[in-house]
């Protein structure tokens, strides 16, 4: 087994690429493949957070472009992270990797409150751990939780694991002639407006030096990339 170069990753992913092919909702044999992928790279030695977005279930920004109050919606949006985040702890403990959810809202009865100590002491425990509820106030993405937790967390690289290989010119699902970035800096990916991370994110990463990689969520590519191996787009 390769020796992995990165000890400690942030892994985002999508709360709609828990869905699969249904498009919303919870599609448990997708949860189950995406968990088998992040319980490989467990097995090389690496620490693994999770951040989830919560999109499959209820999106804030959705909500509140249909007249809801900001702050109500993106607190029903982390609602659904959090649903998300159980989902995905009970699919990696059903593959034998332990797993702690920790929610930046507190609610005792079904995970623990999010504290960097104590994550820190489950990734050193070799559990996943998996922060939910975002940062726990309105106005701030998933995309930006992802940031934020893997700087407060010390993490190596922040990786997006993705439907498609990389970041693209256009969308490659719609256009057969996209062409993909290997690599682009923080600045680019702002100014290019590609959609790797929200801006909030990508200027959180830039000004605190953290590498972000895009690459597909299947086929092993994360545990190819912990390893060294030049996949996705490389921003930093």
């Amino acid at each position: 087994m390769a020796t992995p170069r990165y000890k400690r990753i942030l892994l985002k992913l999508s709360g709609e690429a828990l869905a699969g092919e249904q498009k919303y909702g919870i599609d448990p044999a997708t949860v189950s493949k995406i968990c088998a992928e992040v319980a490989r790279v467990v097995t090389m030695g690496v620490q693994v957070a999770l951040v989830i977005g919560g999109g499959n279930i209820f999106r804030g920004m959705a909500g509140a472009a249909r007249g809801m109050d900001r702050s109500t919606a993106d607190y029903m949006g982390m609602l659904a992270t959090v649903m998300n985040s159980v989902a995905v702890q009970d699919a990696l403990e059903a593959q034998g990797q332990p797993t702690r959810v920790l929610s930046a809202i507190t609610m005792r009865e079904i995970c623990e409150p999010y504290i960097k100590r104590r994550a820190e002491r489950h990734l050193e425990k070799g559990r996943v751990i998996i922060c939910a509820a975002g940062t726990g106030n309105p106005y701030f993405t998933t995309d930006t939780t992802a940031a934020l937790r893997g700087m407060e967390l010390r993490c190596d690289i922040i990786i997006k694991a993705t439907k498609v290989d990389g970041v693209y010119d256009k969308d490659p699902l719609k256009f057969p002639d996209a062409v993909m970035f290997r690599h682009l800096t923080h600045e680019e990916a702002i100014a290019r407006r590609l959609g790797v991370m929200d801006t909030t994110a990508i200027t959180l990463a830039m000004e605190n030096k953290m590498p972000i990689v895009v690459c597909n969520m299947f086929g092993g590519q994360i545990a190819r990339l912990v390893t060294g191996e030049a996949v996705g787009t490389m921003v930093s």
